[in-house]
């Protein structure tokens, strides 16, 4: 299943990408599992991907880690928003 990955802000900067075309393993359905797999790529990817360091879009909408991706789909990664 291929998915575009765009990464902003801290995740984009530390991990020296701004966007991927991912050809994912098949049975990966969820944003978890996504991130998991995005982790495996090494210390510094498990580090910037933790799942309260980041935060997700799919198709430009906010998503918890427990939504379902698809064939595709654009997935947004960023840094929490913050602000007052």
């Amino acid at each position: 299943m291929k998915i575009e990955l765009l990464y902003f802000g801290r995740p984009g900067e530390r991990l020296n990408i701004s966007r991927e075309t991912a050809d994912v393993p098949e049975g990966l359905s969820t944003l978890a599992a996504l991130l998991a797999w995005l982790r495996s790529r090494g210390e510094k990817w498990e580090h910037e991907l933790a799942d309260d360091r980041v935060r997700c879009a799919i198709n430009q909408e906010f998503s918890g880690l427990a939504a379902n991706i698809s064939e595709h789909d654009e997935i947004a990664i960023f840094s929490p928003i913050s602000g007052g």
